[in-house]
C-alpha cells in the first residue's frame, strides 16, 4: 500500500534488556511522557477465535503490504561507511531474530493489509513492537490484529498470536507524527503459553546515540519481494536531513517492511540484539534508502504502558 503525504521499547535510558527467552531481571519505574493511546481489541475467546478463523492463508497471501512513502524536495544523501553492508538479503542464519521477527496481518478501511514487528522482552511476556501506522492510520485504529513470529512463505511454525490491545505513542494517535512512528501490541496466551515464553524476545533501548551500526529486519512484500521470506539490511545508520528526527539506512526493503526492528548490538551467531528502531518510511526521491523512528521518551511511556496492558 503506497501512501503519499506530507506530512520500532523495557528498559530506562542508558540500559539495556538482554534478548532471551527468559523475561528481563528488574523494571524502572515508568517515566511520565506523553500519555500513549491504547485500543482494546480481542479480549474474550469468541473474539480471539473469530479473527483466528478469519487469517486463513490465502488471506494473508492477499494482504496488502503496508508501504508509507513520503514526498519531499530531491537532497544528497550523506557519505555513509560501508561497513559490513547488507541492503536488503534473506536472513539464513536462523537464531532467535528468526524467531521473534514476524508478519503482522490486519484490517485498515476495509481492507486486509500487512506490516512487519518483534516480540520484545518485557514484564508481560506478551509485548509486540511496531510501527504506529502499523496499529492506526487515518485516525482509524485497525482491526483483527494477529502477529506471525517467524512466518516462513505461508508456515506459521509458532502460531498466529491475537490482539488484545493495540497502542500508539500519543503523539502518532493525536497527528500521526512521524517523529513518533511506533506502535505496540499486547497479545493473547496461545494454548496457555505467553508469546515470550515461546519465540523469546529481543532486547530493547531508549535515548541511546545516533549514528549506530544496526541491522534491519521485515517481511517485505512487493515485487522484488513476496512477503514469504525474512529479508535484513545492516550498516551505518544517520541521522534524517530533511524532514524528521528518525534515523536512516541504506536498505532496499519496501512495502510490508514497516514496523520491523532495528537492532543494535546484534549478533549474528546467535540473532539477538537490542531494538532502538523500527522501519517507519521511505522518501520516493530516495530509492535505496529506510528511515526509522527514533527511540525516545515518548517510545520509552508506550513500552512501559503496554506492560500494564
Amino acid at each position: 500500500m503506497k501512501r503519499r503525504t506530507s506530512r520500532t521499547l523495557g528498559v530506562v535510558a542508558g540500559a539495556v534488556l538482554t534478548a532471551a527467552p527468559a523475561a528481563a531481571p528488574a523494571w524502572a519505574q515508568a517515566p511520565a511522557d506523553p500519555n500513549p493511546a491504547i485500543r482494546t481489541q480481542a479480549t474474550t475467546a469468541d473474539a480471539q477465535q473469530k479473527v483466528l478463523q478469519y487469517w486463513t492463508r490465502e488471506r494473508m497471501q492477499q494482504a496488502t503490504p503496508m508501504d508509507h512513502m513520503l514526498q519531499p524536495a530531491k537532497s544528497a544523501v550523506p557519505r555513509q561507511r560501508r561497513a559490513f553492508p547488507t541492503t536488503g538479503s534473506p536472513w539464513t542464519a536462523g537464531g532467535v531474530v528468526a524467531r521473534t521477527t514476524g508478519r503482522v496481518f490486519f484490517t485498515y478501511q476495509g481492507r486486509d493489509a500487512s506490516c512487519s514487528a518483534s516480540a520484545v522482552a518485557g514484564a508481560n511476556r506478551s509485548t509486540v513492537v511496531t510501527a504506529g501506522h502499523c496499529v492506526k492510520l487515518g485516525g482509524a485504529w485497525h482491526t483483527n490484529w494477529v502477529f506471525v513470529p517467524g512466518y516462513n512463505n505461508g508456515n506459521r511454525p509458532y502460531g498466529t498470536w491475537t490482539a488484545r490491545q493495540t497502542l500508539a505513542t500519543g503523539e502518532w494517535a493525536a497527528t500521526e507524527d512521524l517523529n513518533h512512528d511506533v506502535g505496540a501490541a499486547v497479545v493473547n496466551p496461545l494454548n496457555g503459553r505467553r508469546l515470550v515464553d515461546v519465540v523469546g524476545g529481543q532486547g530493547i533501548a531508549f535515548n541511546q546515540p545516533r549514528r549506530r551500526n544496526m541491522y534491519a529486519f521485515g517481511y517485505p512484500a512487493q515485487d522484488p519481494y513476496t512477503g514469504g521470506r525474512l529479508i535484513h539490511c545492516s550498516g551505518g545508520t544517520f541521522d534524517d536531513f530533511l524532514r524528521t528526527r528518525s534515523i536512516g539506512m541504506r536498505c532496499n526493503m519496501i512495502g510490508g517492511a514497516s514496523g520491523g526492528p532495528w537492532l543494535t548490538n546484534f549478533s549474528e551467531s546467535s540473532g539477538t540484539g537490542v531494538i532502538n528502531s523500527v522501519t517507519s518510511f521511505r522518501y520516493e526521491s530516495l530509492p535505496g534508502y529506510l528511515f526509522g523512528t527514533y527511540f525516545g521518551g515518548s517510545e520509552r511511556a508506550l513500552y512501559y504502558r503496554a506492560q500494564r496492558a
